[in-house]
C-alpha cells in the first residue's frame, strides 16, 4: 500500500490495493537503439494475455496505483523507467522515445498478443509522441532534437502498440510550464525579483487569503498569459545561445589534441528557472472550473511553494529545456501528436484535475486521430486522489472504466476475470 500524505493538497500518495497472490515480477534491463540502459518491471498473472505499459519520461511508476487494478482484471503490467527517471535534468523527449521502444520490443518478443501504453500525466504526451513517431515511415520521423542533435528515430525499429489509454493526462511539459511560469520574475539571476502588476499572489491582482478563491480579472488574467509566454520566449533564447555554445564546443574539440578544447567541450551549461508554481488556475477556481480542490501539483499554498526548490523545470540543460519545457520549441506536445495516435483510444478525465482542464479535454479528444475513440469522466483528483473524503478513489473509478474498455478489445485468457475489480 501506498502511504497517505495530508500535506500534499493534490493528493499525490493515495492507498493502493494489494496485487493478486498469483502476481509473477520479473526485473529486466534493456537496450535502447542509441544504446542507453533502461530497466522495467514485468508482472503477469496467469492467463495474461494483453500487457498494459506504464510509464513518464521523468518519474518511477514502477508502484503506480493502477498497477494491481489492472493485474486483478487478468492483465500483465510492464512498468519502465527512462533514462531520466527521477531525475530531468538532461531529459530530452527524443532520446525518451527510444526508451519506450526498448520495452515496446521486449514486450513483443515475450509472445503478448496484444499490447497497450497507458499514459498518466507526463506519460499521456510521451506515449502520444511516441505513436505518432512509430506510425510514421523511418524517414518522416523526426530527425533531429530541438536543439539539433541526431535523434535516431530514423534507425530505430518503434513497434507500434496495439491500442492507447491516457489518464488525466497534460498537454505535455512544454504547454504545462507555460501555464505555471510566473511572469513576475524580471531577473533571471534574482528568485526574489518581481513585476507587482504581474504578481499572482498581489492581493491588488486579486488572489485572495490562501485557501479562499482568488478573483482575477480577465484583463490581468489576458495580461499575465501573454508575459508569461514572453517569459518563456526570453528562456528559450538564452537556452539557444548555450546550445549553440556547447555545439560549437564540440565541434572544436573533434580531432584536438589541446585538452582546453575539450574541457570546454564537457562544460555543464544549465539553466535554472526560478518560480514555476504560478497557475492563476490553481488558485482561481473560476478559471476553467471544474472539482479540483484548492493548490497546485504541489501543494495547498503555490503562493510559498512557487518560491521553493520543488517545481516543474526548474533545472535543465539547453537541450533538455527545448526538447522538454519550451511551449514553443518541444515536440512533447499532446495536441500536436495526437491526430497520429490512430489505434483504439480511451480517454479518462478526472473531474477534479489540476492541471488537465475541462477544456484540455475537448481539445485532446477533437484531436485524437482514433476511429475508435472513448472518453470517460471520473471524479478524482490528477494524481487519482478522491475529490471527497470517504468517496471511492478516482484512481479506483478510472480502473474500471479502463478494465471494462480494455475487456471489450482485447479480452483476458479466461473472460471470467475479464472485468473484475479488485475491491
Amino acid at each position: 500500500m501506498t502511504r497517505t500524505d495530508e500535506r500534499l493538497g493534490a493528493g499525490r500518495w493515495i492507498a493502493a490495493a494489494e496485487a493478486p497472490a498469483a502476481t509473477v515480477t520479473t526485473a529486466h534491463e534493456l537496450r535502447t537503439a542509441d544504446g542507453a540502459a533502461v530497466t522495467g518491471l514485468l508482472r503477469v498473472v496467469p492467463g495474461a494475455r494483453t500487457v498494459v505499459c506504464l510509464m513518464h519520461p521523468r518519474q518511477d511508476v514502477s508502484h503506480h496505483v493502477l498497477v494491481p487494478e489492472l493485474l486483478a482484471r487478468g492483465l500483465a503490467v510492464w512498468t519502465q523507467g527512462s533514462r531520466s527517471v527521477n531525475n530531468d535534468l538532461a531529459l530530452v523527449h527524443e532520446q525518451t522515445l527510444l526508451d519506450v521502444a526498448a520495452g515496446q520490443r521486449f514486450l513483443r518478443d515475450r509472445g503478448f498478443e496484444h499490447v497497450v501504453t497507458l499514459g498518466h500525466s507526463g506519460g499521456g504526451t510521451l506515449f502520444a509522441y511516441y505513436h505518432q513517431q512509430a506510425g510514421l515511415a523511418p524517414g518522416d520521423r523526426v530527425a533531429t532534437t530541438p536543439a539539433g542533435r541526431p535523434a535516431g528515430l530514423a534507425d530505430a525499429e518503434l513497434p507500434l502498440p496495439d491500442g492507447a489509454v491516457f489518464m488525466a493526462p497534460h498537454p505535455g511539459q512544454g504547454a504545462l510550464l507555460a501555464r505555471l511560469i510566473d511572469p513576475s520574475v524580471t531577473d533571471e539571476s534574482d528568485p526574489l525579483s518581481v513585476d507587482p502588476d504581474l504578481d499572482p499572489y498581489d492581493p491588488a491582482n486579486g488572489f485572495a487569503p490562501p485557501g479562499e478563491s482568488s478573483s482575477y480579472a480577465p484583463a490581468f488574467v489576458e495580461r499575465y498569459r501573454r508575459a508569461q509566454l514572453a517569459r518563456i520566449a526570453r528562456i528559450d533564447a538564452r537556452a539557444r545561445e548555450l546550445a549553440d555554445e556547447a555545439a560549437a564546443a564540440r565541434r572544436r574539440s573533434t580531432g584536438s589534441g589541446d585538452p582546453r578544447d575539450r574541457r570546454a567541450a564537457l562544460v555543464p551549461r544549465v539553466l535554472l528557472v526560478h518560480r514555476t508554481d504560478a497557475d492563476l488556475r490553481s488558485v482561481d477556481l473560476s478559471l476553467d472550473a471544474n472539482e479540483r480542490p484548492y493548490g497546485s501539483l504541489f501543494g495547498r499554498r503555490p503562493d510559498l511553494t512557487n518560491s521553493g526548490l520543488v517545481g516543474f523545470g526548474r533545472l535543465s540543460t539547453p537541450d533538455a529545456w527545448l526538447s522538454t519545457w519550451s511551449v514553443n520549441a518541444t515536440r512533447a506536445d499532446f495536441l500536436r501528436c495526437a491526430p497520429g495516435v490512430a489505434v483504439p483510444t480511451l480517454l479518462v478525465e478526472l473531474t477534479g484535475d489540476q492541471a488537465c482542464f475541462p477544456a484540455d479535454v475537448r481539445a485532446m479528444a477533437g484531436a485524437l486521430g482514433a476511429g475508435d475513440l472513448t472518453v470517460r469522466s471520473v471524479r478524482g483528483t490528477h494524481f487519482g486522489g478522491a475529490i471527497a473524503q470517504g468517496e471511492p478513489t478516482g484512481a479506483s473509478l478510472a480502473a474500471a472504466e479502463i478494465g471494462g474498455w480494455l475487456a471489450d478489445r482485447f479480452p483476458t485468457a479466461d473472460p471470467g476475470t475479464a472485468g473484475r475489480g479488485s475491491r
